[in-house]
């Protein structure tokens, strides 16, 4: 059995960085392995959600916000000032590919072959040639190719995805795990700082899953046991992370 790592956000912004985040680990995943045609669900999700809200705002604020942050790190005797500058300057070369006026992703919603794909794609089950005779046509193609074309559509959106990806693993950082327990699969807690995400780590043999409700002062978590489909009556080990 392994730990599991379960995240909730406390936030609708921080709940979209986390979805955007999943989808490029995704087609991360897909640039490295021969999936085939998985690879464009994910793709299309991104295109949707990239389209649906523009982002750049909250994310250039977000790294104003980092770098204000990092540089009060500087009072504290023991900073690694080169650590702190090497951060900082990476912070400001993010912000630069957000300020471009094109959207991100425009280029893509251009490109008619992911048009064609993308207006028939959610057919159930329509994924054969008479279907897509396109499709059928790139998968015949060598994996090195169809490689390189997954990851041209995907650095379209690298000026989204590299800054979600530090500032996550910024939040992420912003607390360590604590073991704690549940008695009777129940746990609350409250925090005198805003949180915006909530981290929750579990061992597998316990046999449950943590649901997590709440606001950034607030939260609660509930263990429901797999099999059972129900609250747990048992006391749960696990271990727990608040992130401002």
């Amino acid at each position: 059995m392994t730990d599991l790592i379960y995240e909730q956000p406390l936030n609708e912004k921080i709940r979209s960085y986390l979805r955007i985040e999943n989808l490029a680990l995704q087609l991360q995943q897909h640039a490295e392995q021969d999936n085939q045609h998985q690879c464009f669900s994910p793709l299309f999700a991104l295109a949707e959600l990239t389209e649906r809200c523009d982002y750049r705002t909250d994310i250039l604020k977000d790294i104003e916000k980092q770098i204000q942050i990092i540089s009060h790190w500087r009072t504290h005797s023991n900073v690694d000032n080169a650590q702190v500058d090497q951060l900082t300057q990476k912070l400001i070369a993010l912000k630069s590919p957000l300020q471009a006026q094109e959207r991100i992703g425009c280029s893509l919603k251009q490109d008619k072959f992911i048009s064609a794909l993308r207006q028939r794609f959610n057919m159930t089950g329509a994924y054969c040639n008479f279907d897509f005779p396109q499709l059928h046509f790139w998968l015949g193609k060598d994996w090195q190719h169809r490689q390189q074309d997954i990851k041209s559509w995907l650095i379209q959106y690298q000026p989204l995805l590299a800054p979600i990806a530090l500032l996550l693993e910024l939040i992420r950082t912003t607390a360590d795990f604590g073991l704690y327990q549940a008695p009777v699969g129940f746990y609350q807690g409250n925090s005198v700082q805003p949180l915006s995400l909530i981290r929750v780590q579990i061992n597998s043999n316990q046999n449950c899953y943590p649901t997590v409700s709440g606001n950034r002062n607030r939260y609660a978590i509930h263990f429901v046991d797999f099999d059972l489909h129900r609250h747990t009556s048992e006391t749960v080990q696990f271990s727990l992370a608040t992130c401002t």
